[in-house]
């Protein structure tokens, strides 16, 4: 009788041990050759802030005529405090920007999104990772970014993506992004900057397919101070996941110089 409780309390411990070290295994996550957090995959953010990066209700899209298919859906926003810190004349500026929002976002025309808003677009991106190079594809637009890993210094010209230098702070990795044009917005409602843009973003691998995504902002022609936005990025796990093809320019070929065609009798 006590040689079999022995074996069932052994046989209980080797259990919980195996059960213990599998459930480590399972959360630890994946490292490449040189010891980092291993980035590498296909990314995307489940949230609404590509429609407003501020909490909001759900509401009518741009055209109403579209019933819900272009309805615009509720979200609890990723502005951490809630609110964007804007100047007074921003402010107007952003209200005059939301009303008229359909002639003026540049996602509507096809334009390269920036950063931070390519990240939360509702299109996945890839990350690819080596010890000496850094990437990120898009698939909207086919948009891409090269990571410099040793400080470029300034920017020499201002663009829509920017420039961006990387580098590791512990488990984290830190984006300096500079140089960004004042053409793109943060959000379908409105939420702009300037050609002042200043972003940090910060990618730390918290579980092996779950990063936890930062950016900090700051721009002083048009926010009283710099804030941040936080969110998760979810990996894709689909069987041969991939990248598919948004090239949108001739999706909006109409829409920009549809009234520029000769008319004809």
């Amino acid at each position: 009788m006590k040689e079999c409780l022995v074996n069932a309390m052994v046989g209980t411990i080797t259990f919980l041990a195996l059960t213990t070290t599998l459930a480590m295994a399972q959360g630890r996550i994946p490292r490449s050759a040189d010891g980092k957090p291993d980035l590498n995959g296909i990314w995307q953010a489940m949230n609404t802030a590509n429609w407003d990066v501020e909490a909001h209700e759900a509401r009518a899209g741009v055209l109403p005529v579209l019933g819900a298919l272009a309805a615009e859906p509720a979200g609890q926003g990723v502005v951490e405090g809630g609110n964007i810190p804007y100047l007074p004349a921003a402010a107007e500026k952003k209200k005059k920007n939301f009303e008229n929002r359909l002639e003026l976002d540049p996602e509507a025309k096809c334009y390269l999104p920036g950063i931070p808003r390519a990240v939360y677009m509702p299109y996945p991106f890839q990350i690819i990772q080596n010890p000496h190079s850094m990437m990120i594809a898009y698939e909207y637009a086919s948009g891409y970014r090269n990571i410099f890993l040793k400080d470029p210094g300034e920017a020499p010209a201002d663009s829509w993506m920017g420039q961006s230098y990387g580098r590791w702070d512990g488990d984290t990795f830190v984006i300096d992004v500079t140089g960004q044009n004042d053409q793109t917005w943060f959000d379908r409602s409105g939420n702009f900057h300037s050609d002042q843009l200043h972003v940090v973003e910060r990618y730390t691998l918290v579980k092996p397919d779950v990063i936890n995504y930062e950016a900090t902002i700051e721009d002083p022609a048009v926010f009283s101070r710099p804030w941040k936005i936080s969110m998760p990025l979810y990996r894709h796990l689909e069987k041969n996941a991939r990248l598919g093809e948004f090239k949108c320019v001739e999706f909006v070929e109409e829409f920009m110089y549809g009234k520029y065609r000769k008319k004809t009798n």
